[in-house]
């Protein structure tokens, strides 16, 4: 039996890459020093499309893979992809919920924990000797009993919240409607108002058009000079030089972010500064999640190429 006709686009750990290439002809387009010539060789042997949330398909790659099926993303974001081109040509997209939702949520805590009592800070007090030469480390900020607010309140968001509640905050949300599954927590609609009440803001929401830079200028400014903003959702979801200029300014506190714009290519201005930390990415950077993530993307293909109900379908 002839094996389908794949595209990489980018790297994969060994448990993912080595049963791809057991049931696939895989072409690493990441590997390619001339990708558009790879395209114009392979694109129209191409039935498949394997990629990373943060890699994603344009709209380009996709017009050059004329007999492309689906696109499999090992990721929960599907932002990345053109997900109108591949509707116009019946082309389905799957994605990897589930599986990383409590390893995102573990993480936008841990940033809030760690940024709050400057942890990264006082680890290197510690270990540089200033301890022992300048005495303790400057005292930081409770979080215990602090207002959070949680913008978006999907599978990330709520477990983010659920967390929360063991640290005795005073939790409030903002989403498209309220959420029966949430009755013990606030509902504010708008996101300026919910900044205004948190002392810890969390953005948790699933990026699309509509909620790019839904932190905006306004809803950062709102967090204030007190309030610590974190993001591990999409990078999209927040204006990043309004970000830049509220944290260089005083009028936002502090910050903690997973993501950001042109990653892994971050803007200089975030390293000049001591009240941001800064995480390369890795929300879902566990050995158990990733292997589950790649489990279920290449479950997803052979699903497709079995002519079976995808387990995870975006379109």
């Amino acid at each position: 039996m002839t094996k389908p006709e794949i595209l990489q686009i980018g790297p994969y750990p060994e448990w993912d890459q080595v049963p791809l290439e057991e049931s696939f002809v895989v072409h690493k387009y990441f590997e390619a020093p001339d990708k558009a010539a790879l395209l114009a060789e392979v694109g129209p042997k191409i039935r498949a499309v394997v990629t990373r949330g943060e890699l994603g398909a344009s709209t380009e790659l996709i017009a050059a893979l004329p007999n492309l099926e689906i696109i499999c993303i090992s990721g929960v974001g599907f932002d990345a992809v053109d997900l109108d081109a591949c509707r116009a040509r019946g082309i389905r997209v799957t994605n990897t919920p589930g599986v990383l939702t409590d390893d995102v949520a573990d993480l936008g805590v841990a940033l809030a924990l760690a940024q709050a009592r400057g942890i990264v800070g006082a680890e290197a007090w510690a270990r540089s000797g200033n301890w022992a030469a300048k005495g303790f480390y400057p005292l930081q900020r409770k979080v215990t009993g602090k207002k959070a607010g949680v913008l978006g309140l999907g599978r990330i968001g709520f477990e983010v919240a659920k967390r929360l509640a063991g640290f005795n905050m005073d939790i409030a949300y903002s989403d498209i409607s309220a959420k029966d599954y949430a009755p013990d927590w606030e509902f504010i609609a708008d996101p300026v108002a919910l900044a205004e009440r948190s002392e810890f803001f969390f953005v948790t929401l699933a990026a699309s058009a509509e909620t790019r830079h839904i932190v905006n200028k306004d809803v950062i400014e709102a967090v204030g000079p007190d309030g610590v903003l974190i993001n591990v959702s999409r990078a999209s979801n927040v204006d990043e030089e309004a970000l830049l200029d509220a944290l260089e300014s005083g009028k936002l506190g502090s910050a903690a972010l997973d993501v950001f714009d042109n990653e892994p290519e971050i803007n200089p201005r975030f390293v000049a500064l001591d009240n941001v930390l800064l995480s390369p990415h890795q929300a879902s950077g566990t050995v158990e999640t990733r292997k589950a993530m790649g489990q279920l993307m290449r479950d997803n293909l052979a699903a497709h190429f079995a002519g079976k109900e995808l387990p995870t379908p975006v379109i």
